[in-house]
């Protein structure tokens, strides 16, 4: 007998609300929730796959540890003894910094994701952090706390009123929107240019996305900076900056006028291959329109100037006056996020607090750069310990990262790793223990991430659909024990983690004068707190100091656990609206236009005016019913349009000779890949693209499907020096590439 149960979807930032189907404890349909107050019914290939997701037969059901060095099965009490014991003795021995964090993509996606890593981090005392943001969106981390003081102050554009939007290197009709949460965005697209609003698209590919715009502009990749510093410059020229409400919240005004000086429209035209009076339109356009907001993502991250475009793509809403205004670019109100505070100056944001022991990269946002992680395993100097202990997880920086070869090997001379995973994939091959967690629809869910960055302001929770398997561990609680084990408190209940959190949290809230609990006992407040486990009790204590919440009493009418569960297609709380100065952080209490770390980088992009464009160059690309690596061993998400193939233009197909479907050979500076070669006129001339997350070759790994038709690691083609210096973001768009034909042809497996 079959029945139903709700789940947000976990498989990309859209988190749309699904309803399963459920026969005994396996799920065998998703559809969309048409009462879920944020997607109203929107699904996608991911979310209608979910049961093929979460029944993947080649997911672990039971830890690894690696004897005689063979990954075997084991008990979770074997498991973590053996993480306690490979991992203090690196810390005792070496310092804290001997032992490295690699946080995975996968992690934004879960409950435990979200909860548990701080609490790892703080205890272990690691500065060897990487995570999956040097690989996509910490420049727009480092704009936003340079310009707002806050690198988690991400504005979003109000997609739902604004006339006007100007998307820079994205694809929300394939990637459903990134930090840019947003249930149908493509609806949402659809509805701005019915109600008679222009959408235009800055994409060297002709996506999805594209061809749906009013405009494409078809840039040279790697250049969206300069494209945006010269709209400035027209703003400036042509006297249509106007900051509206926006004035007493800005300062550098004429700082900024004067560092764009340079980048005028026909400056940049040849580096960017975009006309002058297409850039001037561009500007003008954005400027007359009654609401407008500009939104970039991956692709103006993941290149050289990534922390410059990022920090243009706000600066054109600031100077149009369409930052922190219904229809521009507004800052979400999570019901989670801190108690908000006074208005007011406070500490700013810093980088390069410490730098990368080999080659020196400043920290950003507490991280170093992902394309590190190799060096800082494989090299010894004589300044500090490398990395010999390694925590991973959701992680598979081998596909992720760039030169994937080196950190295989890396890996492979670590004193001790241990991996948090559900697949024994290319990175987790090489741990000493895998703790596998369980499949989706055990576990419960709510987008502490996501919803920091969500259109609209809601706030939704669902529990396990389905009760956890005999024999596994809920994530959750692997992390706790991961905790305690890794920290030199093995054995300890795991529900010591979670009271340890409350505990601090509530002592810290009680002493802050604008809490809606200062002065209270804390131990009474923790005492008051709902849910059936520590984790619930954790969202119940956010949910209630939050800026929606009932402040433990304080505000009858407000959220807590108990009433967000008496709604369990969430609850609705209202459209974006103008929030400043409340989210400012900067130590002047105002947007800082121009800080100094921006100023002394403009430099090197006005060097790039002048640089002859490479004639071959490399850019990523995104499948809708894909997300990283992790979503390549199941059947229903591969095959048709999602293969691994090189995009070409035609023109440049016929100078080298390349055939449609033929094998091509790939060559960049960390080496080279062979791929089915594709024809097609997606791309500009001078442009070739291969998706990423592909590469399921190497032995060692259990996804069959994947391994089947495993495809190529596009990463590969990378050495990992080329990096944004203000983010360490890797460079992944706009690499100089060569493509050759091969005599033999590449099928694949059906």
């Amino acid at each position: 007998m079959s029945r139903t149960a709700l789940r947000i979807c976990p498989l990309c930032e859209a988190t749309c609300g699904l309803t399963l189907t459920i026969e005994g404890t396996r799920v065998t349909g998703a559809r969309g929730d048409r009462e879920d107050v944020f997607s109203k019914g929107f699904i996608c290939p991911k979310g209608a796959s979910f049961g093929a997701v979460d029944g993947d037969p080649d997911r672990l059901r039971t830890p690894l540890v690696r004897k005689d060095g063979e990954l075997r099965e084991a008990t979770w009490q074997e498991a973590f003894d053996a993480v306690a014991e490979g991992i203090r003795p690196v810390v005792e021995r070496h310092g804290p910094h001997a032992v490295g964090v690699v946080l995975g993509n996968p992690n934004v996606h879960t409950m435990a994701g979200a909860l548990y890593p701080p609490v790892l981090l703080a205890g272990l005392g690691t500065r060897s952090v990487f995570t999956a943001s040097t690989v996509d969106q910490m420049p727009k981390h480092v704009s936003s706390g340079l310009l707002f003081g806050d690198a988690n102050a991400i504005p979003v554009p109000d997609l739902d009123h604004t006339g006007h939007l100007l998307l820079i290197g994205a694809n929300p009709l394939e990637s459903n929107g990134s930090l840019c949460t947003a249930a149908d965005f493509p609806g949402k697209l659809k509805a701005l240019k019915a109600r008679g609003g222009t959408l235009t698209v800055v994409d060297p590919r002709r996506t999805r996305t594209a061809k749906l715009a009013d405009r494409h502009i078809a840039i040279r990749p790697g250049t969206d900076a300069l494209l945006l510093a010269a709209m400035a410059h027209v703003l400036f020229e042509e006297e249509l900056v106007d900051l509206g409400e926006l004035t007493p919240h800005v300062q550098d005004l004429d700082e900024l006028r004067a560092a764009v000086g340079e980048f005028t429209p026909e400056a940049v035209a040849a580096a960017c291959d975009v006309e002058a009076g297409v850039t001037r339109t561009l500007a003008r356009e954005l400027a007359a329109a009654p609401t407008a907001a500009v939104y970039g993502r991956i692709g103006s991250c993941t290149v050289p100037y990534g922390t410059l475009g990022s920090w243009l793509v706000d600066v054109l809403n600031i100077l149009t006056g369409n930052l922190d205004r219904p229809g521009g670019a507004l800052f979400p109100q999570a019901a989670t996020d801190r108690t908000p505070r006074p208005a007011g100056p406070s500490h700013g944001f810093a980088l390069g607090r410490w730098h990368s022991r080999v080659s020196k990269y400043p920290e950003a946002k507490g991280e170093l750069p992902l394309s590190a992680l190799a060096e800082e395993i494989d090299t010894a100097t004589a300044e500090g310990e490398p990395v010999r202990a390694l925590v991973s997880v959701a992680a598979n920086p081998v596909l992720s990262a760039p030169d994937g070869d080196r950190l295989d090997k890396a890996l492979d001379s670590l004193d001790f790793m241990v991996s948090v995973d559900p697949y024994l994939n290319e990175t987790s091959r090489h741990a000493h223990v895998v703790l596998p967690p369980p499949p989706p629809s055990q576990s419960p869910h709510h987008d502490f991430a996501f919803n920091t960055l969500a259109v609209r302001n809601q706030v939704r929770y669902t529990r396990p659909a389905v009760p956890l398997e005999p024999g596994c561990m809920a994530e959750t609680e692997i992390l706790a024990r991961l905790i305690l084990a890794a920290t030199g408190m093995h054995g300890a209940d795991p529900s010591a983690v979670d009271d340890m959190v409350i505990g601090q949290t509530l002592g810290k809230a009680v002493r802050e004068p604008h809490s809606p609990v200062h002065g209270r006992d804390p131990q009474e407040l923790a005492a008051a707190l709902t849910g059936a486990s520590g984790p619930e009790r954790r969202l119940d204590m956010m949910l209630r100091l939050g800026p929606y919440g009932d402040g433990f009493g304080a505000r009858p009418d407000g959220l807590c656990l108990e009433r967000l569960l008496a709604h369990p297609h969430g609850i609705d709380l209202g459209p974006l609206g103008s929030r400043l100065p409340q989210p400012l952080k900067t130590r002047s209490g105002r947007v800082e236009l121009l800080p100094r770390p921006l100023a002394d980088d403009l430099p090197r992009l006005r060097e790039a005016v002048h640089r002859l464009p490479d004639e071959l160059v490399l850019v990523g690309r995104r499948h809708l019913r894909s997300n990283n690596s992790w979503m390549h061993n199941v059947p229903a998400l591969t095959g048709g349009s999602n293969r691994c193939t090189l995009h070409i233009h035609p023109e440049d197909a016929e100078r080298l000779g390349v055939r449609d479907g033929a094998a091509v050979r790939v060559k960049g500076a960390g080496g080279e890949v062979t791929a089915p070669a594709e024809v097609t006129d997606g791309v500009r001339p001078g442009v070739v693209s291969l998706p990423h997350g592909w590469g399921h070759d190497r032995p060692g790994t259990r996804m069959s499907h994947a391994a089947a038709d495993p495809g190529v690691n596009v990463n590969q083609l990378l050495d990992g020096s080329l990096l944004d210096p203000l983010s360490g973001n890797a460079v992944l768009n706009g690499v100089p590439v060569e493509v050759t034909a091969v005599a033999a042809p590449i099928t694949s497996p059906a």
